[in-house]
């Protein structure tokens, strides 16, 4: 009995292929299940089963009260039986008591058999989600089973994948039992086991043949960086070496394009351009156009209407960039994540014209140039008529349109500028605890809160932005009005006065600056006389050192990350050595040899009586966001003031 039941239940492991465990737990569940429908008991009553497989034995225990009399040998059972297994039980509690049947009879074994059964197909079913969800995302061999209109099944081993015909790369044909390499794009449950979406277009798919082909990828020396696929037609890849000294195209194609040509017959002769990634936005553009030869590259980031590449070619090179039917144009924006768009270059100059002609920015009389517009219009004039064109021409062509570019790129770089500065001051004003009310909230009119919710605008912060930025924003939603607008500003008033919490006050140095100042006097005291005693240096010196804690201390405060302080030269000397080789124009013509000890003491009440007061103002600079003393200067300076920061 023991070697049978042990040889079946490892026949039922192998042929699962689930641990022991599983089909351990399916075995004593089925056997519960077997009894409660053999004696026919509440489901309310707890039972279980254990298995010894050393033993090859089975038990099923039930919970079962504890009385005098038993009435329901299903659920009770005597004190003397329930002491036997506990000897500390008592009246009236539940003990687990050995209820297994000599005989569950043809039925409960058959209940056991389809119990079994089903819970080992649904452990297997488990098993083989668990294997494949982790594996989304990955590349997995297979064979083809079946060919449907429909979809392709592919079988993985223990379970089949569906290729459906939208995942399909177009033209390629299958024949069963043909091995192909599919990428795992979704695993999903069901109540006939796990479902598996398998692709062979999806742009990951030719990331994975790549870590597999190219070995510099797999060990991080060279990275893929973007990747744009149209399958059965080209796909363009960007990659970057890690690693100086490693030529990441070179890496990918291989000796004589070994690498790159395994790749292209597993994807159906799809043509493949392995691109090098560059962080200059205009020349990685110039690449990702390839084959196509690039004059220009000229670049518009608008927040509103996105990013977007004006590129200039050739005549010859317009159809090549834009490729046929726009997929080398399509792949390059999507590689690059810009908009292009390509133009041819008597195109360009034509438009360029038209700017310079047209444009307020050219309107400035030092940008006026009729020689060489003259030129321009007589070269187009001539294409336009057909007429050849000297390759002299085609650079004085591209040269005007780089011009002109360039001029309108470093204009719009301005206006961008002044956008996000306003718009930074705009997100300043705005409270932040606004960002947490709804729209609905701040009291708006029905019908004005309509549009504007219409409009996408269902956040207070945003649309308060776009009022303080642009007021034409809103203004050209349809429906909004002069009288809209004053219900929206009105509506914000009373959020500002709501929300709005005064700014903490810069923090008070007036210790440090009191302390600065006598320290600045002190040295200002020491450049302006030719010598200094013993105790002078001391007390230059330790000066110093108090000017210097004052400003650190007064930058931390002020919450400055570096803060530049500005001390002039004629304090930022420890002796008057270096004062006197750095600015010698700043001294009297008195020589040291006119003093003599016996007037030194008249020297110093003469030094004391040149300190002159009321020279310093400590002021609060709102521009600066910084506490400065400002210092009146010796005569003969540019200025009459200067600043010491703090």
């Amino acid at each position: 009995m023991k070697s049978e039941f042990t040889l079946a239940f490892n026949e039922i492991i192998e042929r699962s292929a689930l641990s022991q465990d599983m089909v351990l737990e399916a075995l004593e569940a089925a056997m519960v299940s077997a009894y409660r429908r053999a004696v026919s008991i509440s489901s309310a009553q707890k039972v279980e089963a254990r298995i010894d497989m050393n033993e090859a034995t089975i038990q099923i225990f039930t919970e079962k009260e504890v009385v005098e009399d038993v009435q329901n040998p299903l659920t009770e059972t005597l004190m003397a039986t329930a002491r036997e297994i506990d000897p500390d039980v008592e009246l009236g509690e539940t003990i687990m008591v050995d209820s297994t049947p000599e005989d569950f009879g043809r039925v409960a074994a058959q209940t056991a058999k389809q119990v079994i059964l089903q819970r080992l197909r649904e452990a297997e079913r488990d098993a083989q989600y668990l294997e494949y969800v982790d594996r989304e995302g990955d590349m997995v061999h297979g064979t083809v089973h079946s060919v449907t209109s429909q979809a392709v099944t592919i079988g993985l081993g223990r379970a089949e994948a569906i290729l459906p015909r939208n995942q399909q790369i177009p033209g390629e044909r299958f024949h069963v039992r043909d091995r192909v390499r599919v990428y795992v794009l979704e695993v999903r449950k069901s109540s006939r086991g796990p479902i598996i979406i398998v692709s062979r277009t999806h742009p990951a798919m030719l990331r994975r043949l790549l870590e597999m082909e190219v070995p510099e990828i797999n060990q991080g020396l060279v990275e893929i960086k973007a990747i744009s696929r149209e399958a059965g037609k080209r796909a363009k890849v960007a990659v970057a070496a890690i690693r100086d000294g490693i030529d990441p195209v070179g890496a990918c194609v291989g000796l004589r394009g070994v690498r790159i040509q395994s790749i292209v017959r597993d994807l159906n002769d799809e043509k493949i351009d392995v691109i090098e990634w560059n962080p200059d936005v205009a020349l990685f553009i110039s690449k990702a156009l390839s084959p196509a030869r690039v004059s220009g590259v000229y670049l518009d980031d608008d927040p509103s209407r996105g990013k977007t590449a004006m590129v200039v070619v050739p005549e010859d090179q317009l159809s090549l960039a834009i490729g046929r039917s726009g997929v080398n144009a399509r792949l390059a924006a999507r590689l690059t994540s810009w908009r292009i768009d390509i133009k041819s270059l008597p195109e360009a100059a034509m438009e360029s014209l038209h700017l310079y002609e047209n444009h307020p920015v050219f309107t400035d009389p030092d940008l006026q140039t009729p020689e060489l517009v003259a030129q321009i219009r007589e070269v187009l004039d001539r294409k336009a008529e057909n007429r050849p064109i000297t390759p002299e021409e085609y650079q004085s062509l591209n040269a005007f349109v780089e011009r002109i570019q360039r001029y309108l790129e470093r204009e719009r770089g301005v206006i961008r500028r002044e956008e996000r500065e306003k718009v930074e001051e705009a997100r300043a004003e705005i409270p932040e605890a606004v960002s947490q009310v709804p729209l609905e909230d701040i009291g708006l009119p029905e019908r004005v809160l309509n549009l504007l919710l219409e409009a996408g605008y269902g956040q207070v912060a945003r649309l308060w932005e776009d009022l303080l930025v642009d007021e034409d924003r809103i203004l050209g939603i349809a429906g909004i009005g002069p009288k809209a607008m004053e219900d929206l500003k009105q509506a914000f008033e009373v959020l500002k006065s709501k929300y709005y919490v005064e700014p903490e006050p810069e923090p008070e140095v007036v210790e440090e600056v009191e302390a600065a100042e006598e320290a600045a006097d002190v040295i200002e005291a020491a450049a302006e006389e030719e010598i200094l005693t013993e105790a002078e240096m001391e007390v230059t010196e330790a000066a110093e050192e108090i000017l210097a804690e004052a400003e650190v201390k007064a930058g931390e405060e002020a919450k400055e990350t570096e803060p530049e302080i500005a001390v002039k030269e004629d304090l930022e000397f420890a002796t008057i050595q270096e004062v006197f080789e750095k600015q010698p124009e700043i001294f009297d013509p008195v020589s040291v040899d006119d003093f003599d000890d016996e007037t030194g003491d008249e020297f110093d009440q003469q030094k004391k009586k040149k300190r002159k007061k009321g020279q310093r103002i400590v002021e609060f600079d709102p521009d600066l966001g910084k506490t400065i003393v400002k210092k009146r200067r010796k005569p003969g300076r540019s200025d009459d003031w200067g600043d010491i920061n703090y």
